[in-house]
């Protein structure tokens, strides 16, 4: 079983009282940067609030669902009717893109990812199975069940610019961190370190019910259930834990930041094998691979 880094509740970037003061259905962790949970997954929001329409961001897409949840949040923080001037996806799975058709069509929203999470978004293709003989839990238990695509985006859906800018979000590059997915992404922003991490490394035990539930908080490989290429998603936490951020949202559990998080982070990266890597799984001798077409299961 992969090991665990807790961390303490003083890692935590929440505050409760500027939350409760707001009231407005996400938790703030910087002026222009929010993030509602929803279940298992984090949906995060980009732009000041009461900014108006066309001028935010949707970060990732929830789970099936929650469209009035995310909507309902969105109008609370950016005004009525205020639509998004993009949606930006870390990656396609299916708790990440569960509402982005229906959002992208009602807000006539363009969607950008990185061109080799197209298929999945195009409707070309369905992601490999997922992979319940990690073990960690009921989550991981149940992975062979889980939706695995395509959506269809259709002419909406765009290429992340090559030159690493993030769309409608200045002062933001994307990296690319495959391993859990071929085309997974994080975002970074140098000015005040903040990283967006997407799956490349979540804050719980993603693989355990009881863990996603608590949200206690911890330093966690991406969900094993999921990853694909074990040696690339080591690869992009060692490119993230260099950048040595300040503060940190994921795509599963809660902000972190400060030092004690950068150390765990670092710590991740160092003994990745050991901390992060089921001790068995599909895609540890076989990994699925971009180049040798293994990513993609056709449905065309």
């Amino acid at each position: 079983m992969a090991e665990q880094i807790p961390l303490s509740p003083a890692v935590s970037a929440l505050d409760p009282e500027l939350d409760a003061a707001r009231n407005d259905h996400t938790h703030e962790i910087a002026p222009d940067l929010a993030y509602r949970r929803l279940g298992m997954v984090n949906v995060i929001f980009y732009g000041q609030p009461h900014c108006g329409n066309r001028l935010w961001v949707l970060i990732d897409a929830g789970l099936l669902g929650t469209k009035g949840l995310i909507k309902s949040a969105a109008a609370d923080r950016f005004g009525r009717d205020a639509r998004p001037a993009a949606i930006i996806l870390t990656h396609g799975h299916f708790d990440h893109v569960g509402v982005v058709e229906d959002l992208a069509t009602e807000w006539d929203a363009p969607v950008y990812a990185h061109p080799l999470e197209h298929p999945y978004l195009d409707g070309r293709a369905a992601y490999p199975p997922g992979d319940p003989t990690v073990g960690g839990g009921a989550i991981a238990t149940l992975a062979r069940f889980y939706p695995r695509g395509p959506v269809d985006l259709g002419y909406r859906l765009r290429d992340l610019p090559a030159d690493g800018a993030v769309p409608h979000m200045p002062g933001w590059r994307w990296i690319h961190t495959p391993g859990h997915s071929v085309g997974h992404v994080s975002l970074w922003r140098d000015s005040d370190r903040i990283l967006i991490a997407g799956d490349a490394f979540v804050t719980t035990n993603q693989e355990s019910a009881y863990a996603v539930v608590v949200q206690s908080p911890e330093m966690h490989g991406p969900p094993m259930y999921f990853t694909t290429e074990w040696d690339k998603a080591a690869q992009s936490v060692n490119e993230l834990a260099a950048l040595e951020p300040e503060l940190v949202i994921a795509g599963h559990g809660q902000p972190m930041q400060g030092p004690e998080m950068r150390r765990a982070l670092k710590r991740l990266a160092q003994q990745f094998q050991r901390i992060a890597v089921p001790e068995q799984g599909r895609y540890l001798a076989h990994p699925a691979r971009a180049e040798d077409g293994s990513a993609y299961c056709s449905v065309i």
